[in-house]
């Protein structure tokens, strides 16, 4: 790289409202990195064995995934072995089938742009814990819209990958999304040190679901994708969601939610909160500051769905922004290591009419040891089962399994009444959490739109 790459100090650490009444929980982070119980640890080493006898994973350095990823994949299966060996088997079996890696770095930037307008999108925030905040607008997917979406991506991938022909190729370009969340945007806030419990990596999001003006017709129409979708991002992009909040639920969204709830295990389904009107400000209040709130649902920010994300003032002194850009642009990102300084940058990729771009768009102070593989590397992993799901990190924002256990409510001295009771009603019992049977999260089934 050519860029100058003189940096600055990270951000000081900011306390939420709620990090005494979290910390005197005890709940979040349990079952994170550096915040296991003996039998975790236990289970974290025996996986990492297991894998490795099956060539599934290399300890390195660097090793092949960090251990942030493999516990997601043990807290998809409430720390059993085996079945999370299945799982993560079944997931790089099908990222080299589909060559998911080369799908991210080569995807056409005007295919990438046009998938993040319809889906959940990062508002540039973060919640009260410093996980990344998303919006999803359901009614810009109407039936025309998908149709249309889902032929153009039968008819090419918009990338140089190939695919095993089993996974629609309609919705191929949809991950692109999912792996910029777990090698931009995860990374990226793991990296700020403003947020509770800073020393552990940020591996979840947190969601507002905006259903309002959707239609029963509408739901039924987009019933096939979204299932589809939501059922390959749950089996290969595991343990990512802290909460969805659903808000604008029409009169009839009880009957939707019968199908829906079906899609995902009941832990999953504990952590979607559909939410009356009189419900949103304080519920959203509790888990983010107002200032990264919409101002359609009652908070201070400027944003809009299909806008790119609002860079955060709490951002100042730390990012280094360059060739004049001053925002993360639309497009596949990922972290790199800055030679020789203990620094990041984050890197455009992606292609125009078929010629491949690279880009650095900033650097920021590097607070956890990250190493990207270079694009020879990933080509060649990528040609068998073994490949790396991916080396920077975490999370994306999907609806998958597992076995969650966070909490977060409001200090005394900023709870009211309504946010009270609104967090009264989202709280999950760690008891229940390692439970099977179904939990139904609804607080309001049948909130009137």
């Amino acid at each position: 790289m050519t860029t100058d790459y003189e940096g600055s100090a990270p951000a000081g650490r900011v306390l939420s409202s709620g990090s005494t009444a979290s910390q005197q929980a005890g709940m979040f982070p349990h079952g994170h990195l550096g915040h296991l119980s003996a039998h975790q640890e236990e289970a974290l080493e025996r996986f990492k064995v297991v894998l490795q006898e099956k060539g599934l994973w290399r300890p390195g350095p660097p090793a092949s995934h960090d251990d942030q990823t493999l516990l997601r994949y043990l807290r998809a299966r409430r720390w059993v072995v085996d079945d999370a060996l299945g799982q993560f088997k079944d997931t790089e079996e099908w990222r080299a089938a589909n060559n998911i890696d080369t799908l991210y770095r080569t995807i056409e930037l005007e295919a990438y742009e046009q998938s993040r307008r319809l889906y959940p999108q990062w508002t540039g925030r973060r919640d009260r814990r410093g996980i990344p905040l998303y919006v999803f607008e359901i009614r810009t997917l109407d039936s025309k819209t998908i149709a249309n979406y889902e032929k153009q991506g039968a008819n090419s991938t918009f990338s140089q990958a190939k695919t095993d022909g089993k996974t629609p190729p309609g919705l191929l370009r949809l991950f692109a999304l999912y792996e910029n969340l777990t090698r931009f945007n995860q990374p990226f806030c793991t990296q700020l040190t403003d947020r509770d419990h800073a020393d552990v990596p940020v591996t979840m999001s947190t969601n507002i679901v905006d259903i309002s003006g959707v239609g029963l017709k509408q739901f039924w129409n987009l019933k096939g994708h979204m299932q589809a979708a939501s059922q390959l991002a749950t089996a290969h992009y595991p343990e990512t969601l802290d909460r969805i909040f659903i808000i604008g639920a029409p009169i009839f969204f009880s009957t939707v939610w019968g199908w829906v709830k079906r899609w995902f295990d009941p832990i999953t389904v504990s952590k979607i909160f559909v939410l009356a009107p009189h419900e949103v400000k304080p519920t959203l209040e509790a888990f983010i500051d107002p200032k990264n709130i919409p101002k359609k649902y009652g908070g201070e920010l400027d944003y809009s769905f299909g806008q790119l994300g609002i860079p955060d003032p709490a951002w100042e002194g730390v990012i280094r922004w360059e060739k004049g850009h001053n925002s993360f642009p639309s497009g596949p990102l990922l972290w790199e290591d800055v030679p020789g300084e203990e620094r990041l940058a984050c890197v455009r990729l992606g292609a125009e009419n078929g010629k491949t771009q690279r880009e650095v768009i900033c650097t920021l102070p590097k607070t956890w040891g990250l190493t990207e593989k270079s694009s020879d590397e990933s080509t060649a992993t990528e040609s068998s089962a073994t490949t790396s799901t991916n080396t920077a990190a975490t999370t994306i924002n999907d609806v998958s399994e597992g076995t969650q256990t966070s909490e977060d409510t409001l200090d005394d001295s900023t709870q009211t009444d309504g946010a009270a009771e609104a967090i009264e009603k989202l709280k999950i019992d760690e008891k229940a959490e390692t439970k099977t049977t179904e939990v139904t999260p609804m607080t309001a089934a049948t909130a009137a739109a």
